[in-house]
């Protein structure tokens, strides 16, 4: 007899989207019944919890004249589910984020890319993973480098009994883009604002560029990853991030206005490219974790000489090296596309399949 889960899904943008054009065309021996498909402000709900078309969805949702439930009002909802339910989360909302230990409570899992749970106050990090007391699961491979294995490689490597020494990684495709088109070992005299305008008309970056260059969306990544390694993280700026947003241009308000005064500030970055040419090595935006060292998570600018993984790394790529006792000097290193709606959707879509393996109802 074939297994069963209910799929509520929050967030029907490019990832949302994406999930729902994956979960149409899997091949499983699990149904996967969606019984809600909500946008920030409207909702598609099977009130009695029986399968919402999907080969319409698009249209329905936005015919839909159902406003979307607030969180209490959502756990309320899909407790009542006859069939266990998974809760896919592919917002960024953090009101949301800061329900989900309610929601676990009362038997709903998760699955997810927001990395606010995440990578916020480590006091909701722990609710989250309270051992023994919650009654839903949560998964967030998403949250870091969209589809790539990290989040659970990381967890295989710790639960075989292997002890972590470093981990160091470029893990934002937009930062990826930038550095590498900016920074590389062949002679080229691009200019940081013009590279950084190009990433914005490829959309690489987010539509304020500014979000990319502040770091915090690499440390949030890092948070996320320290904590599973050990480390006791308060949040994602108590530890240095570097921030490529020029010092002066911090207060200006408008997206336009900051692209057209951040060609005045190319000097700056101009003089750190080269340096590093002078020596043979390419600048890249990192995150670094050493569990030895003073300062054990940092965010910002390093250089890297040619035989590096990372001074060859090409187009918005992420990639990940994990420094551990068994690995020894030669780390295990991932790479890949870290971003996109396609990848991300990927990722969640696995999450959801490991969770129904546990909890699917026969």
């Amino acid at each position: 007899m074939s297994r069963s889960v209910n799929v509520a899904i929050i967030g029907a943008g490019l990832v949302g989207s994406a999930f729902i054009s994956q979960l149409q065309t899997l091949r499983s021996s699990v149904t996967y019944n969606v019984i809600l498909i909500a946008r920030s402000s409207t909702a598609l709900v099977s009130k009695n919890y029986s399968p919402l078309s999907l080969s319409s969805w698009g249209s329905d949702l936005a015919a839909s004249h159902a406003s979307a439930f607030s969180p209490g009002d959502l756990a309320a909802f899909l407790e009542k589910s006859p069939l266990p339910v998974i809760l896919v989360d592919n917002t960024s909302s953090e009101s949301l984020a800061t329900s989900y230990p309610a929601l676990l409570d009362h038997g709903i899992s998760i699955a997810t890319p927001n990395k606010k749970a995440f990578s916020s106050d480590l006091g909701l990090w722990n609710a989250l993973f309270t051992v023994g007391e919650k009654r839903g699961l949560v998964y967030h491979e998403a949250t870091v480098g969209a589809g790539l294995p990290i989040i659970s490689t990381l967890k295989d490597l710790i639960a075989t009994g292997d002890e972590i020494v470093k981990i160091e990684g470029i893990v934002s495709g937009t930062l990826s883009y930038i550095f590498n088109e900016y920074s590389t070992l062949e002679d080229n005299d691009k200019k940081f604002s013009d590279v950084v305008l190009k990433a914005k008309e490829l959309g690489y970056t987010e539509p304020d560029p500014r979000e990319d260059l502040n770091g915090l969306d690499v440390a949030r990544k890092l948070t996320i990853l320290a904590r599973l390694a050990g480390l006791q993280v308060k949040n994602a700026t108590s530890f240095p991030v570097q921030s490529l947003i020029p010092r002066a241009l911090e207060s200006v308000e408008s997206v336009s206005e900051f692209l057209d005064k951040l060609p005045h500030y190319d000097s700056e970055t101009a003089a750190l490219k080269a340096s590093a040419k002078d020596e043979g090595k390419v600048l890249r935006f990192v995150g670094k974790i050493d569990l030895n060292a003073d300062t054990k998570v940092k965010v910002g600018i390093e250089k890297y000489d040619s035989s590096h993984p990372f001074a060859s790394l090409k187009g918005s790529d992420n990639v990940i090296a994990f420094y551990t006792k068994r690995y020894g000097t030669n780390p295990l290193v991932i790479q890949g596309a870290g971003a996109g709606a396609e990848v991300t959707a990927m990722g969640v879509l696995a999450d959801v399949l490991k969770i129904a393996d546990k909890v699917g109802s026969k």
